[in-house]
C-alpha cells in the first residue's frame, strides 16, 4: 500500500469514528461554520470556484474568551469528507480536528458540534486537515481558513486600530524540481482573499497606532511583508507574547506562522503593504494602506534583502536546571524517480510507520529537528507550544514560544517542550505537499 493511500484509508477510519460524534449537533450552537463549495472573486478578472467556510476567504473571525465553554456546529455541505483543525489550541485529541490523533471526520451532508473551552489567549486559526494529494481543489489548497482570537485578559500594548490579514496562494500546478520531487506553482496570491488594489484600503489616520495580526494559511509558501517608510514592532509570535518586541523593516510569515506587530502610522501617504518579492506581489499578494486626506498612486520602495531573524526576540539565557529528555527527528526523502516523489520520512519511517515516542506527563522535552534535505519545513506540535533553543547560525534562544517554526534546509533547530496535555500529539510538516506524503507522526501519552 502506497504512502497516498495508507493516509487515505487513516481518514476512511476517521469517518467510522465521526458516526458517534454526532450526537450533540442538534444541540445549540455558539458559532455555526457551513462547509461549501462558492465562487471567490479576488479581483474582476480573476476567480475561482473553491471550497470555503460561510461562503467566504477567509471564513469568519471567531473571537471567544479564554476559558469561556464554546460550541461550534460545523456542516459539510462540500461533496468530500471533511474535518475542522483549531491550531494552536489545547484541546484534547478528539476536539483538536486532526484525523491521525483520533478525531472524527465530518461526512459529506452532515454536522459535528466542536465543544471546548479555549486556551492559550492569543492569535489563533483554524482549517481543513484532509489529504489532497495532486489535487489543487483539496486541503489547504481550498479557501478553508479562518481566523480565531482567544481574548487575553490584559491586551498587550496600547493600540488605536487592528487589522486581521491573511496570506494565501491559489490557482497552478504541481511542477516537478531538479531533485525529483512535485511542488505546487501558484497563479495568484491574496491577501484577505483579494488581489492587490481590488480589496478595500486599510484607512488609518496620522499618528495612529494600529495592531495588525498577520497569518500565512498558504499551503505551501513562506512569505515576507514589508510596510515602506514604516516599522513593524513584532510583539507576538504564533500568538504568543515575545520576550522583548523588536522594531523590524520585513516579517517572515512561513506556512501556519502568525505574526502580531504594532505599527506607528506616522508617514502620510497611499503605500502598499505587500510581499517583498517582486514576482509575489506581482500576483496579487499586497493590500493598499491609506491615510485619511491622502490621494494619489500607492507607494512602494523595494527592499534589496529578505532578512528575518526569530532569535532577535528571545530573552536573555538563563541556566537550565530542569531535567529534558532528548528526542532525535531527522527528516529526509525517499524517491522512485521520474519525478515521482516516494515519500517523506522522519527518522527513516513514513507515516503512518512513523515511530510513536511515549511522552510522560508533566516532563520536558527537547526535539532536535535535523533538516538534511534540500527543501525548508515548517514544523508543526499540535495541542502544546515549543520554546525555541538553538537556531542556526545562532546557538542558544530562550523565552520565545511557537507551535511552528522553520527549519531551514541542511540545518538543525532544537526546541523544547513540556508534556502537559495528555493524548494523541500530532508533528508534521505544516506544507500540504509534504504532508500527505508522510511528513508526520504521532506522540503518545504513557
Amino acid at each position: 500500500m502506497g504512502t497516498i493511500s495508507r493516509r487515505m484509508f487513516v481518514q476512511q477510519v476517521g469517518l467510522l469514528a465521526g458516526a458517534t460524534a454526532l450526537r450533540g449537533a442538534e444541540l445549540p450552537a455558539d458559532y455555526n461554520l457551513e462547509i461549501a463549495t462558492t465562487k471567490v472573486e479576488f479581483s474582476p478578472k480573476h476567480s475561482i470556484r473553491t471550497t470555503t467556510y460561510n461562503g467566504r476567504v477567509p471564513g469568519p473571525l471567531l473571537r471567544l474568551r479564554e476559558g469561556k465553554p464554546v460550541r461550534i456546529k460545523v456542516t459539510n455541505r462540500s461533496p468530500n469528507p471533511e474535518i475542522v483543525h483549531w491550531h494552536g489550541l489545547f484541546l484534547p485529541s478528539e476536539m483538536d480536528g486532526a484525523m491521525e490523533e483520533g478525531s472524527p471526520m465530518i461526512s459529506p451532508g452532515d454536522s459535528l458540534v466542536y465543544e471546548f473551552s479555549p486556551s492559550p489567549a492569543g492569535f489563533r486559526w483554524f482549517h481543513t486537515h484532509t489529504f489532497a494529494g495532486n489535487d489543487l481543489n483539496k486541503g489547504q489548497y481550498t479557501g478553508q481558513h479562518g481566523l480565531l482570537y482567544v481574548e487575553p485578559a490584559n491586551e498587550q500594548g496600547a493600540f488605536d486600530a487592528e487589522f486581521f490579514l491573511t496570506l494565501h496562494d491559489w490557482r497552478g500546478q504541481m511542477m516537478g524540481s531538479d531533485d525529483g520531487s512535485m511542488n505546487p506553482s501558484y497563479d495568484i496570491s491574496t491577501i484577505n482573499g483579494q488581489m492587490l488594489g481590488f480589496g478595500p484600503p486599510l484607512r488609518v489616520r496620522q499618528n495612529q497606532r494600529i495592531k495588525l495580526h498577520l497569518l500565512n494559511s498558504s499551503p505551501t509558501e513562506t512569505h515576507w511583508l514589508a510596510l515602506p517608510g514604516h516599522t513593524f514592532e513584532v510583539v507576538a509570535l504564533d500568538g504568543n507574547p515575545v520576550p522583548q518586541s523588536r522594531a523590524v523593516s520585513m516579517v517572515r510569515l512561513a506556512p501556519a506562522e502568525r505574526v502580531t506587530a504594532l505599527v506607528t502610522m506616522n508617514n502620510p501617504g497611499v503605500w502598499i503593504l505587500g510581499e517583498v518579492r517582486k514576482h509575489v506581489q506581482a500576483a496579487g499578494m499586497g493590500v493598499v494602506v491609506e491615510y485619511a486626506g491622502s490621494s494619489g498612486s500607492r507607494k512602494w520602495h523595494q527592499p534589496q534583502t529578505l532578512q528575518w531573524d526569530y532569535a532577535i526576540f528571545g530573552g536573555i539565557e538563563q541556566q537550565q536546571k530542569e531535567h529534558v529528555e532528548e528526542i532525535p527527528l531527522v527528516f529526509t526523502s525517499k524517491f522512485k524517480g521520474h519525478g515521482a516523489m516516494e515519500a517523506w520520512c522522519i527518522n527513516g519511517k513514513s507515516y503512518p510507520y512513523t515511530d510513536s515516542p511515549v511522552l510522560h506527563a508533566g516532563r520536558r522535552y527537547r526535539l532536535l529537528l535535523k533538516n538534511p534535505s534540500l527543501d525548508d519545513h515548517p514544523i508543526h506540535l499540535h495541542r502544546h507550544v515549543f520554546e525555541l533553543r538553538s537556531l542556526p547560525g545562532k546557538g542558544a534562544t530562550q523565552g520565545i514560544m511557537k507551535d511552528t517554526v522553520l527549519v531551514p534546509s541542511r540545518s538543525e533547530v532544537s526546541v523544547e517542550f513540556v508534556a502537559n496535555n495528555p493524548g494523541q500529539t500530532l508533528l508534521h510538516c505544516h506544507q500540504q505537499n509534504h504532508m500527505d506524503l508522510g511528513f508526520m507522526m504521532v506522540f503518545r501519552y504513557a
